[in-house]
């Protein structure tokens, strides 16, 4: 296989289950209010996947979404790699279980398991083995079923969390427009985001995660434009991780972004860890709210307590 110049995102595609979960039913599980959910943290609905939609299922229902809309078949594909925080079992992993129930032949399989900026970190690995020559074209997909590991006893984290995927496929290219990534971690902030023992439930020092990110988060995110050599002035769309809107627009402030299309699909979805970029970018690129041929500036943080940008192109939007 001849190494390529780079990679190109071809198509996006999503799932999210039908179940609806609304701030007013949430009222009759815990002790909040619609007014404390929207003001604290924007969040309207969020999804719930039903006994049937596991990590894979809904990983593949992405998948399929984006290959139908770009028509390529899935075993033209010979990398897939599952960003997920929330797999059901330890294996075979999820991205094996998604190019089985996909009916592909042999792909290279790899699951990426950095929590909320799993995505980022999974689309840069498929661009680095495209470049390498180890791939051609890659199906790069975040799912999380977060719900299962969600305490409704506490108003705090039980108001965000939600269920759904999404999904890029990456071609070689000599005209990239995958930029290189920007990424990282704080060891320190380590716990601040966590599902773990004895309660194997998602828990997190909201205020910790607030602070880095209002503090801390765009200056990482500028990396990513240093590397691809634009500034903030070139970028049209702003996608970062889906994790609260009172962190999405002053983020967006501080990049000097407000008046550039800002994706917070986090009010219509919740936070969908690392399905949260790929999901709102589908969900917006489908409908058209996010253009072909922009540029954006995907950012993700969160559990680990790990970060990584990149700037990429969007695809031609779908006929």
């Amino acid at each position: 296989m001849t190494p390529r110049v780079g990679s190109r995102i071809v198509s996006f595609g999503h799932h999210q289950p039908s179940k609806l979960l609304t701030n007013d039913q949430l009222t009759e599980m815990v002790d909040t209010s619609d007014e404390w959910i929207r003001s604290r943290t924007g969040i309207v609905t969020r999804h719930v996947a039903g006994d049937d939609e596991t990590v894979a299922v809904m990983g593949v229902a992405a998948a399929e979404h984006a290959l139908l809309t770009a028509s390529v078949a899935p075993g033209d594909v010979d990398l897939v790699i599952v960003a997920t925080t929330t797999a059901e079992q330890r294996s075979p992993n999820t991205a094996g279980m998604v190019s089985a129930a996909l009916g592909m032949t042999a792909p290279a399989i790899i699951d990426v398991n950095v929590a909320c900026s799993g995505f980022v970190h999974a689309l840069a690995l498929a661009d680095m083995a495209i470049r390498a020559g180890s791939a051609s074209q890659a199906l790069v997909i975040g799912s999380e079923l977060l719900t299962a590991f969600t305490d409704y006893t506490d108003r705090t984290t039980c108001v965000l969390t939600a269920d759904g995927a999404g999904a890029v496929l990456v071609q070689g290219t000599d005209q990239p427009s995958v930029g290189p990534v920007a990424w990282g971690s704080k060891p320190s902030l380590a716990p601040a985001v966590r599902i773990a023992p004895p309660t194997d439930k998602f828990v997190q020092d909201g205020r910790a995660v607030y602070k880095w990110a209002l503090g801390e988060g765009a200056a990482h995110a500028r990396k990513a434009l240093e590397l691809a050599g634009i500034d903030a002035a070139d970028v049209d769309v702003l996608c970062t991780h889906q994790a609260n809107l009172r962190i999405i627009e002053p983020m967006a402030e501080q990049l000097g972004m407000t008046d550039r299309i800002v994706v917070t699909d986090v009010v219509e979805s919740g936070n969908t860890s690392a399905a949260s970029i790929p999901l709102g970018m589908s969900k917006w690129w489908h409908a058209g709210k996010v253009g072909g041929d922009q540029t954006a500036l995907l950012f993700g943080f969160g559990g680990g307590f790990a970060y990584a940008s990149m700037v990429v192109r969007t695809p031609a939007l779908p006929l």
